[in-house]
């Protein structure tokens, strides 16, 4: 049987930081309650979690990649919400957004989790944004949760 790795489902003795988009804040602040509601229910302590708040999903990598320069975090959340429109901007952010984040987590090595919605219509940004089972932000911050503590597992 081969030797298997994986994080477990407990934040206690965690320092996280949440970036989230204030841009469709009717979405993102419920991704943000739902990341909060997980962190703090496997055990975070509210102290151990700083959240940070940007204009808009493109500001997102910006500010995680500062965040992941000081060091001071075991992992990364970060949530928006991008709703299709008519033209390409939608797209453009999207995928800078994903691509900027996933290079932050190759350059410092940390877990960086992308609770980034990308939704067609304002009805399925919503319904992501649900109760626990339902929502983008509560499942990026287990996941988090899980990486840093998979990390943690390979320091030597």
């Amino acid at each position: 049987m081969p030797e298997i790795l994986e994080g477990e489902v407990s934040a206690v003795g965690l320092r996280f930081a949440i970036v989230v988009s204030k841009f469709n804040s009717f979405v993102t602040d419920r991704l943000l309650s739902g990341a909060l509601e997980a962190l703090l229910e496997k055990g975070a302590l509210e102290k151990e979690i700083a959240v940070y708040r940007v204009p808009g999903s493109f500001e997102i990598p910006q500010m995680a990649r500062r965040v992941a320069e000081l060091g001071k975090q075991d992992a990364i959340v970060c949530l928006g919400a991008l709703i299709r429109g008519e033209t390409l901007h939608f797209s453009l952010i999207a995928m800078e957004c994903a691509r900027g984040l996933q290079q932050i987590s190759t350059d410092f090595g940390i877990p960086v989790a992308f609770g980034v919605i990308t939704a067609e219509t304002m009805e399925q940004a919503i319904a992501r944004a649900g109760s626990k089972s339902e929502n983008k932000g509560w499942e990026s911050a287990i996941a988090a949760i899980e990486m840093a503590n998979a990390y943690k597992k390979l320091k030597p």
